[in-house]
């Protein structure tokens, strides 16, 4: 019977302190950054809400009043 050869565990090796540091700092102002950005996307979203909502009460305005305009040409 032949021998295995044992698996060694596979260790992650630690890192120089600053370095470190480092990573985590950039994690954080990576974080901050999106947390801004997902903001800002939140605002926008609502204001292109109000604007879109906007836009179809005036489409509709418009063609009822078109509608209204066929309506009395069509009966003088």
């Amino acid at each position: 019977m032949m021998t295995r050869v044992r698996r060694q565990i596979q260790r992650q090796q630690r890192e120089d302190p600053a370095v470190e540091a480092r990573r985590i700092a950039r994690i954080r102002k990576k974080h901050a950054d999106l947390i801004k950005e997902q903001e800002a996307l939140s605002r926008w979203m609502t204001r292109l809400k109000r604007a879109f909502h906007k836009v179809e009460k005036l489409q509709e305005r418009i063609a009822r009043m078109e509608r209204q305009l066929a309506d009395l040409e069509d009966r003088g």
